[in-house]
């Protein structure tokens, strides 16, 4: 299927790992110009060398999710304009809710929330310009069903999705669609993090955390990064014009909503 994405400039987030690496490298497979964002420049520079590049301008911008000002100063020095807008951010520590401290809640949704804002703020008016717009935003399933043990996620996720489906209410006349992708357990070094911490708060080994894991999914095994890339990037195509405002678990059927 061709997706109509050659020549289209896309800005994809926490890109120098993970899911948000994955997803940088599919689009530059169908021909999209690719900038890569994270704090982490040696990674950065290592994952640029990765993009399939045929004629392409791929670059990458430096940015700490957790100084929403320092993010906004980046964009406006970038200069650059985007068809296409990833957001992924790296998930917050886990544990109960009750449990949770106010800086913690503080944190998560300056990370999530206030730069996904800053973003769109500063994205938005290109995208209007051109009559195409593609926000993606990579959530977590939890926004349909909370996740045990991840009390702050759960809760600053759901605020996410209804960001993002007012956005969706707000910019659709424009040629602009806001989804947002739900991934189940994908096999990422957030994954191992979680799975290290029900180990030692459980005394179960990790392989039996694991399995017990991937047993919650019919499809019984982890995602791979490549997996949720695949929805980001259809949900990122002419393909996608009029899908918006959806939530779309990408989780082996693990979801038991609707």
């Amino acid at each position: 299927m061709n997706l109509e994405l050659k020549n289209k400039n896309a800005l994809v987030c926490g890109s120098s790992q993970g899911i948000g690496k994955a997803t940088a490298i599919l689009l530059a497979k169908e021909g999209v110009n690719v900038t890569l964002i994270a704090r982490n420049e040696e990674k950065l520079k290592a994952v640029l060398l990765e993009l399939p590049n045929n004629n392409q301008c791929h670059s990458y911008l430096v940015a700490d999710f957790s100084k929403p000002t320092e993010l906004n100063q980046v964009l406006k020095e970038s200069n650059l304009e985007f068809h296409i807008l990833v957001n992924n951010t790296g998930g917050p520590k886990g544990g109960p809710v009750f449990n949770a401290k106010i800086e913690e809640f503080e944190s998560a949704f300056t990370q999530h929330l206030k730069c996904n804002h800053i973003l769109v703020q500063n994205l938005v008016p290109f995208m209007k310009k051109k009559c195409y717009g593609r926000i993606i935003n990579i959530i977590s399933t939890s926004v349909k069903q909370p996740l045990d043990g991840l009390g702050v996620s759960n809760t600053i996720r759901g605020a996410v999705a209804s960001w993002s489906k007012t956005l969706a209410n707000e910019l659709g006349e424009f040629g602009i669609t806001v989804n947002n992708v739900l991934p189940g357990a994908t096999n990422t070094e957030r994954l191992n993090e979680i799975i290290k911490n029900k180990s030692d708060k459980t005394g179960l080994s990790i392989d039996t955390v694991s399995k017990n894991m991937m047993n919650a999914s019919p499809a019984k095994r982890f995602a791979t990064p490549k997996e949720i890339a695949n929805a980001v990037v259809f949900l990122a195509s002419e393909k996608a014009s009029f899908i918006n405002g959806i939530n779309i678990p990408v989780d082996g059927g693990r979801t038991k909503s609707l």
